[in-house]
């Protein structure tokens, strides 16, 4: 979370960089991530997350594959995916989707072209770890549990159900843990079908501007899919925001004096964002979404 030693620097630099940038491409996240999200912290790579709104619980497992720089290890569990790694390349593979109407995305020069844009270096020690989030994402397996009106729904799906890997000239050669990188991506039938019925549009220039700060990320895509579909004021309370973002927080008390900095920040880059911090929690107002209205075409 945010330090308030840093907060105003850090909400002046988000609303210059999105306000400098000219032009902003269109970016997609399938509407269940605006209700719950990936851990911002490495966890242990055999247990499962799990995260709660006030209508989904979303259950992730960690994927599996042999350890060793040739696959014929003991069998490991790899861990969730987790940080703003994690979630910039699910931005791209759901944009990149959308974009072709295809469930295949390549993971070659336009992805590394698109996370230059967002501002991730390529190589390195970076490029190492969205080479480890990718691997995470590709193995991992989703549980939605969705309530609501008298209603329950299950949704169980994978993200990727098929995955090429690749040497890659980017990765340390030293690297006890293979070479190999996510070269091609196949989002599964019920995911891409999920995303399609339920994108949320967002801003590029404000993805860029919130890159390095997950927790920042998820509020504004949370925001940006909850205002605009407001006919009223509807107030969330600080019990289920905490269960939502606050997972990191043991005390009510703790998370509640941190989470507005968060809002801060993800209204630096949604300046149309009408919301109101109070006592039993925010009171969010119908706004224009992010996204000036568009039409958003893939094929049935």
């Amino acid at each position: 979370m945010l330090k308030e030693s840093a907060l105003p620097r850090d909400i002046v630099e988000a609303a210059a960089a999105y306000m400098a940038a000219e032009d902003s491409p269109l970016a997609v996240a399938y509407s269940g991530w605006a209700q719950c999200a990936l851990p911002h912290r490495k966890t242990p790579n055999e247990a499962l997350w799990v995260v709660e709104s006030d209508r989904v619980r979303l259950v992730v497992e960690p994927g599996h594959k042999a350890a060793g720089r040739k696959g014929d290890g003991p069998i490991e569990a790899v861990g969730v995916p987790y940080g703003s790694y994690a979630r910039l390349i699910m931005l791209y593979l759901q944009t990149e989707a959308l974009r072709t109407n295809s469930r295949e995305v390549e993971l070659g020069g336009s992805w590394r072209a698109w996370m230059s844009r967002i501002g991730v270096p390529w190589g390195g020690s970076s490029g190492k770890a969205v080479r480890e989030q990718a691997d995470r994402i590709a193995r991992c397996r989703l549980t939605f549990h969705v309530q609501g009106q008298g209603r329950a729904a299950l949704v169980n799906q994978n993200i990727v159900d098929r995955a090429d890997w690749a040497e890659s000239v980017f990765d340390d050669i030293n690297d006890s843990q293979g070479r190999l990188s996510l070269e091609t991506a196949k989002l599964s039938e019920g995911f891409f079908e999920q995303l399609k019925r339920h994108p949320v549009p967002l801003e590029e220039n404000a993805i860029k501007a919130l890159a390095n700060n997950s927790a920042a990320l998820d509020v504004y895509i949370w925001l940006a899919y909850r205002l605009h579909s407001l006919t009223g004021p509807r107030t969330v309370t600080w019990k289920a925001l905490k269960a939502q973002f606050g997972t990191s927080y043991k005390e009510l008390y703790h998370f509640k004096a941190r989470f507005p900095d968060l809002l801060f920040l993800a209204t630096a880059v949604y300046p149309d964002a009408k919301l109101e911090v109070a006592e039993e929690g925010v009171i969010l107002a119908p706004s224009r979404p992010p996204v000036s209205p568009r039409l958003i075409q893939v094929g049935s």
